[in-house]
């Protein structure tokens, strides 16, 4: 009973990302516990508002969460990976600032409302997410190959928006989505991600989408003889990672009410295919558990937030998560579950063995 319980937990997708999550706490813990404090106080304006490292985490992990719900679906459907996500929240980033600043960069008011803005950039994020998607359902590319256009180009584009200038917001509002609402201590950005989870959860149990874009994954062929269209499920995922990537975009430059074309979401396309593999979903497409991403999302913020701890620098961050890939990736491998499996059985017959000659 003990033995199938075991097995039971450990083959459960979500132990991966929940045993990370309980090493590292284990980790704080031993290392620091005020690392758990969270403390209350109040901001520059004078506004209550909550500190600690558990905050930052939720705060600073909600692009990231944001982005691996998207990224998980377009895993599935496609069986590969945008990486062209920091690109295009820049892009996504540079619109809504034209938006609102108009062709002055220091406006002494609104050229338009941010509702507008917020708009504009979501449409400009699901054209960018439709191109990729066309790219690589009607086109047949590779899609790290496909987002490799938007990629490389990007930031080039979103720079190019705004004549290459760095268009700063003067209305404080703005900084809402970034940072805090006054009178609310909890970050806004854990708010948003919740209306996210919401809707995409309701988008997945009142439509047939997470049901076909599995499908999709497991076998375009099969799917297609069932009646699905591959090409627009693909479509649909891309899309739909372009709007996750808006609302990433808003926050992000909401932070500072400005953007910088090279530095904003750099590399975050990285952790959030890191995400979707933490969360024990397959990179090569099929099932997905979207929660589970967004568990690893926070799982690798909660990293990146302990490493900064311990003053390791950020140059150096991407060696410590890719330790994680290479994990990630072996254990994943079917050659390594075969063998796994192997000692298994072998471990199980030897056991049977045993108790026949006794």
């Amino acid at each position: 009973m003990n033995k199938s319980l075991l097995k039971k937990i450990t083959s459960n997708q979500l132990f991966i990302p929940l045993l990370a999550l309980f090493l590292l706490a284990i980790i704080n813990l031993i290392v620091d516990p005020s690392f758990f404090k969270v403390t209350l106080g109040t901001n520059n304006e004078g506004n209550p508002v909550l500190s600690g490292y558990l905050i930052t985490i939720l705060d600073y992990g909600s692009e990231l969460a944001i982005l691996a719900i998207g990224m998980t679906l377009v895993t599935s459907a496609s069986g590969g990976q945008d990486i062209s996500v920091g690109a295009t929240i820049a892009i996504t980033g540079s619109a809504m600032l034209r938006v609102l600043c108009g062709s002055n960069t220091r406006p002494e008011q609104l050229a338009a409302p941010i509702i507008v803005a917020f708009l504009v950039a979501c449409i400009v994020g699901m054209l960018c997410g439709a191109f990729n998607g066309a790219l690589v359902s009607i086109f047949k590319i590779q899609p790290m190959i496909a987002t490799l256009i938007l990629f490389t180009a990007g930031r080039s584009i979103a720079a190019w928006i705004n004549n290459n200038e760095l268009p700063i917001v003067p209305d404080p509002k703005f900084k809402y989505f970034g940072g805090f609402i006054p009178g609310i201590p909890i970050p806004t950005t854990v708010f948003i991600v919740i209306i996210c989870v919401i809707v995409t959860a309701l988008i997945l149990k009142f439509t047939n989408l997470g049901l076909y874009t599995q499908s999709v994954g497991i076998n375009e062929k099969s799917s297609r003889l069932n009646g699905i269209n591959p090409t627009m499920i693909k479509m649909l995922a891309f899309i739909f990672l372009g709007l996750c990537v808006a609302v990433a975009s808003l926050i992000k430059v909401s932070r500072l009410a400005t953007i910088n074309y090279s530095v904003i979401a750099k590399d975050i396309e990285m952790d959030a295919i890191l995400a979707v593999a933490l969360g024990g979903n397959s990179l090569s497409g099929g099932k997905f558990n979207i929660w589970a991403s967004v568990l690893g999302a926070y799982i690798i913020q909660f990293l990146t937030t302990t490493l900064y701890k311990f003053n390791v620098q950020s140059d150096a961050l991407a060696a410590y998560k890719a330790v994680v890939v290479i994990l990630l990736v072996v254990f994943s491998a079917p050659k390594v579950r075969e063998s796994l499996s192997r000692l298994k059985t072998k471990k199980a017959l030897k056991a049977v063995n045993k108790g026949e000659t006794k």
